[in-house]
């Protein structure tokens, strides 16, 4: 069998493991996984594969592996960190190590290092390049085959006989066949290509007896408009329409479901330092009408633009969504789910457009107030992140798309424990966090922001094994660590990126296990399991 060619890329800051494929080449080897995707999940997944002495390979789309961890994400959503454990809190140490070194600290004074909160033994604030070389570190110290430019082939790309996949077909042709399979998608199209069952949006909260699902215009609080704002083109006058970016109609029922999801954006790295900054780049498109309700909000006074520009190391930035009209692109994401590849390239555009834009009016448009533009004329892209792509982000948070639905669907009860959660395999304790899903008219003639929820569950609280796995009538060789059985507002808190490496570990682990003694995924032995995850560091329990 003629073996893919390996090869090295260097390029400054980071070092990327490509392994290149000819048309055949994946074809005639049968893998014990296959990973499809390349989030910090698949990542965790694979490595946890070749410790326990099975081949593995990562077949995904992306040039970059990490997702959202190196596309930006720097300042993590970590909640209680004590929480995380396994090869989740490894990579964290591995990026403590990094900026333990004074020679990682080029455009700020290692004394500065405090304010990135640093555990004793771990980082959780850092810059995108470091995060991606860490996982590409990881991927060649275990000598994992990684297949990039992949994409599955939506129609006819899942191969099974009965429950089982027997292989996976990319639009390349190369088919990859494993026995068991991990669906590490943001998007979850190896867990729907497969038949498995599958939700979009936001469930009523009667579906499973919760109270912060659905429509929830009495909830949404936070990044509201905090002064009533005119939504016409036309102030005061309905007949001459709506101003852009808000969403025509009534906002539902609270409480009721519906097929919305909440918004994305892209997690910008920004910087003052002059030698490390590139100018906010105009979009082609520039419409300043796009963002005239922002103006007005602005005239009427509002100026927490800034507070989400959580520092990282090296004078950069972590740029997230904060306030009524952020970089949030609310509503404009509803297709991204179950869409075709092309179609989400447009709804993946319009998403930069449309950010880019944002920086770009409230830097230099003359309808913004002066004050607003000398301030933001400040920053700029840092040069040495995303140099392959203009400096922007190449993932954009996808913070919920797909989930599945399987026999067990993780609630807000079970978050917070009213509900009791059997067999743990790892634990979260982030925020119920819905970002906002609709902008609509309210009855009083003003904008108005929905969907926004941010209550704590109460503490930490355990993930189910039966939340990963599909129904065993669907597939009973596929593990789900990142589209799991969850419902819209329990994947709210769910959906942090250390939580999905430790799925992604508890994932591996099982399907590593399902393998040795040659039965379906349901039908691991939960104290098997258990015992595996405790022993490589799991945190199942905080009690």
């Amino acid at each position: 069998m003629r073996k893919p060619l390996r090869f090295v890329l260097l390029w400054m800051p980071v070092v990327l493991a490509v392994t290149t494929t000819a048309q055949s080449a994946a074809s005639p080897e049968i893998y014990d996984t296959v990973i499809y995707g390349g989030t910090s999940a698949a990542v965790a997944a694979a490595v946890q594969v070749k410790r326990m002495g099975k081949t593995v390979v990562i077949v995904c789309p992306d040039k970059h592996l990490g997702g959202l961890t190196s596309g930006g994400l720097g300042w993590t959503d970590s909640g209680r960190k004590e929480a995380v454990g396994g090869i989740s809190r490894e990579f964290y140490r591995r990026i403590k190590k990094h900026y333990d070194k004074a020679e990682a600290w080029i455009h700020q004074k290692p004394a500065e290092y405090s304010r990135y909160r640093p555990d004793d033994d771990a980082i959780w604030v850092f810059e995108p390049h470091v995060a991606e070389q860490t996982f590409e570190e990881l991927v060649a110290e275990y000598d994992i085959p990684v297949f990039r430019g992949e994409w599955l082939k939506r129609e006819g790309g899942v191969r099974k006989s009965g429950s089982r996949i027997v292989s996976v077909t990319m639009l390349s042709g190369n088919t990859y066949r494993s026995r068991t399979f991990i669906d590490a998608t943001y998007e979850g199209d190896l867990m729907a290509s497969a038949g498995v069952s599958f939700h979009v949006g936001r469930e009523g909260n009667d579906v499973y007896g919760e109270t912060l699902n659905g429509v929830q215009t009495r909830n949404a609080v936070s990044h509201q408009f905090e002064e009533p704002v005119d939504p016409y083109i036309k102030p005061g006058d309905p007949d001459s329409g709506l101003l852009p970016r808000i969403h025509g109609g009534n906002p539902g029922e609270d409480g009721r479901g519906d097929r919305r999801i909440q918004a994305y954006n892209y997690r910008m790295c920004l910087t003052k330092v002059p030698e490390n900054r590139v100018s906010l780049p105009k979009p082609a498109n520039y419409d300043p009408m796009q963002y005239e309700l922002l103006a007005r909000y602005l005239d009427k006074g509002w100026r927490a633009i800034f507070v989400k520009f959580d520092p990282a190391p090296n004078a950069k930035t972590d740029t997230n969504n904060h306030g009524a009209f952020s970089t949030d692109n609310i509503g404009m994401n509803y297709d991204y789910p179950e869409a075709t590849y092309e179609r989400r390239r447009e709804i993946l555009k319009e998403h930069e457009d449309y950010q880019k834009g944002l920086m770009w009016f409230l830097a230099y448009d003359p309808r913004t107030p002066e004050d607003v533009r000398q301030k933001t004329s400040q920053w700029g892209l840092a040069k040495d992140e995303f140099i392959d792509n203009g400096n922007w982000p190449h993932q954009i948070y996808v913070r919920e798309a797909r989930r599945m639905v399987s026999d067990f669907v993780m609630t807000e009860l079970h978050l917070r424990q009213i509900k009791p959660t059997p067999k743990p395999i790892g634990m979260g304790s982030y925020n119920m966090d819905s970002h906002n899903v609709q902008r609509y008219v309210d009855p009083n003639g003003h904008a108005r922001n929905e969907g926004d929820i941010q209550i704590n569950p109460g503490g930490p609280y355990p993930i189910s094994y039966d939340a990963i796995v599909p129904r065993a009538s669907q597939c009973t060789n596929l593990l789900v660590p990142v589209c799991l059985s969850s419902s819209h507002i329990a994947y709210g808190s769910i959906r942090m990126e250390p939580v999905f490496m430790v799925l992604g570990q508890s994932a591996a682990t099982a399907g590593v296990l399902a393998i040795d003694e040659g039965i379906k995924v349901q039908d691991v032995a939960y104290s098997k399991l258990r015992a595996r995850l405790l022993a490589d560091g799991q945190v199942l329990s905080l009690r």
